[in-house]
Order: C-alpha cells, then structure tokens, then sequence
C-alpha cells in the first residue's frame, strides 16, 4: 500500500509503502476487544476496600437486652444495618490482571492499524521540523495546530514519535491541545490506536513500528 509522505507545510515530498503484513493484516475484531479489555483490565489499581464489621470502630456489648423490648433481636452496633455499621460482601483490594500472549498482542496491533489504513487515517510525515514547530527558538501550540491544519488532520491525533528529539519538539509544542496525544512508538498500544481518529508518524517511527511488528505471527487468530 503506498501512501503520500507529506511536510509539516502540509506538502507532498514523496511516497512510502506500507506493509502489507503489518499495514494489510486480515482484520480481528474480537483480537482487538480481548486487547483493548486486557489493557483496560490492567491499568485498574484494584485498591478499593471496605471494612466488615469485625473492622469498623464501635462497642462490641449488646445494644439491649434480648427480650422484653418488643424491638428486634440486636446483638451488635457493628452491623450493617446500623449507622456506621460494616458493609457487606464490599468490595476488598486485588488484582485485575488479565494474560494475553505477545503473539496475539502484536495480532491486535496490526489489525488497528489495518482498519486505520483502510479508513485512511494514517499521515505520514518526512520528520516533524523543528524550524516549523519552534520558529523563534521556542515551542509554539500555534504552530502545531497550523501544522496539522495543513495536514489535513482533523479530529483527535496520535502522534507517533521515534526518539527524544522529537519528542522534545512535539510535546512541548502539543501539550497544550486537548484532542492531541504524543507517544513514543516503543509504546504502541491497542487503546491508543483505536481512541484517536487519525494516526501521525514520521518515516522513523513508521520504522520503529515495522522494527515491532515485522514478524508475522505464526499463532492462528479467532475467526472475525
């Protein structure tokens, strides 16, 4: 699949050529879910925690004498139907992890960047130009969102970096814009790629993202 490498002045210098086995992958959508879910799942602290009534403060003598009262039979203030009492079958820390193999990780990937090539919300970019992003020696948001007009880019945007260089120019420039998330390529991820519209890379970080996900799997995926 070719596609125009354009400038950050939003002109057209070249062509490269996506890879078909990356770029051209056949299309899971329940590779992608199990991806994204696992993901989600594993950013989840599982901190929360509430206490039972042998940990809530409190008296532990009975409330009032067991008959004679005309009341119900109360033996503890600690239970859950008091004011202050413990909660039942609550919520207690642990772990939400959840496992996928590598194999079928990078799977997912290729397919979220098959359907954003199919959709053509891929740009490819030569380099991303300090003399334009930093035209007076400092980071400029004005130039960022003028450069991505440019480009066309509409919508909320990844963008793909390869190395701190870039990094040090385009985040400081696009950190002040809502709808723009940078990430190094190392860190390709399948909420990323399918939680943004349209996928900005330079020509290294496409090489950085081929360098991860040139060997094709050799694990079956599930039927779409």
């Amino acid at each position: 699949m070719l596609v125009p490498v354009h400038n950050m002045a939003g002109e057209t210098v070249g062509e490269v050529e996506l890879r078909d086995e990356i770029f051209g992958a056949r299309v899971s959508r329940p590779l992608m879910h199990q991806a994204l879910v696992r993901q989600q799942a594993n950013a989840r602290l599982g901190t929360h925690n509430t206490k039972t009534r042998g940990e809530v403060r409190g008296s532990t003598r009975k409330i009032y004498r067991q008959k004679g009262t005309g009341r119900a039979r109360h033996g503890s203030i600690k239970v859950n139907l008091w004011p202050g009492g413990g909660v039942v079958h609550g919520p207690k820390p642990h772990k939400y992890t959840k496992k996928m193999p590598r194999k079928m990780r990078r799977a997912a990937y290729r397919s979220a960047l098959t359907v954003k090539a199919q959709d053509e919300q891929i740009v490819i970019v030569d380099a991303f130009d300090a003399s334009v992003l930093n035209p007076q020696g400092a980071p400029k948001t004005r130039e960022m969102s003028t450069a991505l007009q440019r480009l066309g880019v509409e919508g909320s945007v990844l963008v793909m970096l390869a190395n701190a260089d870039e990094a040090t120019i385009v985040e400081r420039s696009s950190r002040n814009l809502p709808d723009v998330k940078t990430l190094h390529a190392s860190y390709l991820n399948i909420r990323d790629l399918l939680g943004y519209d349209t996928v900005l890379m330079s020509l290294d970080s496409l090489e950085v993202i081929e360098g991860i996900l040139g060997a094709v799997s050799d694990v079956p995926e599930p039927k779409a």
